[in-house]
């Protein structure tokens, strides 16, 4: 029997999902209050979105051969075959502080140009 079969399926639904809920409650308490400004909330969701991807994109461009998948010990995209517990996709021995830095530079580049983009709202 595995590890699964215990948790409740309440606890295995995915990870955004209580921000989800909380995003659609908070969408219509404005609904409720203030309907017209539901077309402007839209829009700035759409704008944040759109720098996200801009973001990640030119993060892309910006260092090519700095991604950090490419520090993985194997490719992800062809799946994992790991025993129950242990790392679904380990990183390269003594790249681990490479890994870590790769990740922070990508969510600062992402998160520059999402504040880029909401501070021009």
């Amino acid at each position: 029997m595995s590890l699964k079969s215990y948790i409740p399926p309440w606890l295995r639904a995915p990870r955004s999902s209580l921000f989800l809920l909380l995003a659609a409650g908070l969408l219509a308490v404005i609904a409720v209050v203030s309907p017209v400004q539901l077309p402007v909330v839209l829009y700035k969701a759409t704008l944040l979105a759109l720098a996200a991807v801009v973001g990640y994109w030119l993060d892309r461009t910006l260092f090519p051969y700095a991604r950090p998948d490419g520090y993985l010990h194997r490719d992800w995209r062809h799946g994992t075959d790991e025993p129950e517990g242990d790392v679904d996709y380990p990183v390269v021995a003594g790249y681990e502080a490479v890994f870590i830095w790769a990740m922070v530079r990508r969510a600062l580049v992402v998160g520059a140009a999402m504040l880029a983009m909401a501070t021009g709202l």
